[in-house]
């Protein structure tokens, strides 16, 4: 019995160093090895100073918390109060659901009023529609595109302008055959604010 009892507390303690200290500090090692900017965080930083991550969307509002039309804005999150990490994940609400169906009308008149559309105008389905996670950094083209004219109004700069800078920073399909062509939107508004 006391035999089983000193295998049962070596292999104890012998897991306890193996997967508690020695596996999590070959990790981290490789990790910061191969790819510390993701392992850290894949901040972002403009003139010296963390501005966000590249793989967490964050809200571009004025102090009064209306969206500022100079900036591209990003799709809604359930995460929290708005991309929230500590709160990530999506409203669990399905296509059934009233609460939903209502949220997205509101946000359809809400993204056409703020871009000057007309009332029967298509708006990207990411526009209106939380991802999965509540913290999604892109946005599609289309969605970029029709936040465009908006932009360059409010910053009084051509059209053709912000497009190009658009085009510029739109990234390719996953793997170069997943999904669809998106645009990181921090990436953007950086751009916007070193060129205009």
């Amino acid at each position: 019995m006391r035999r089983q009892l000193i295998t049962g507390l070596m292999m104890t303690l012998s897991m306890v160093v193996l997967l508690g200290l020695v596996y999590p500090l070959a990790m981290t090692g490789i990790a910061q090895g191969l790819m510390s900017r993701q392992a850290n965080g894949s901040f972002v930083k403009d003139n010296g100073h963390v501005v966000g991550s590249s793989l967490i969307g964050q809200n571009f509002l004025l102090r009064s918390g209306a969206p500022d039309p100079r900036y591209f804005q990003p799709r809604p999150s359930a995460a929290g109060t708005g991309y929230d990490a500590m709160s990530s994940g999506g409203s669990n609400l399905g296509p059934s659901s009233t609460e939903l169906i209502s949220d997205v009308a509101k946000r359809v008149a809400a993204y056409r009023a703020l871009n000057g559309l007309p009332a029967k105008a298509s708006v990207p389905v990411d526009a209106v529609t939380a991802s999965s996670s509540g913290l999604d950094p892109d946005i599609s083209v289309a969605n970029a595109k029709l936040q465009a004219p908006r932009v360059a109004r409010a910053r009084n700069i051509p059209v053709s302008q912000v497009l190009a800078l658009v085009d510029a920073h739109t990234d390719s399909h996953s793997l170069g055959i997943l999904g669809e062509k998106t645009v990181n939107v921090l990436d953007l508004n950086l751009a916007l604010d070193r060129t205009s």
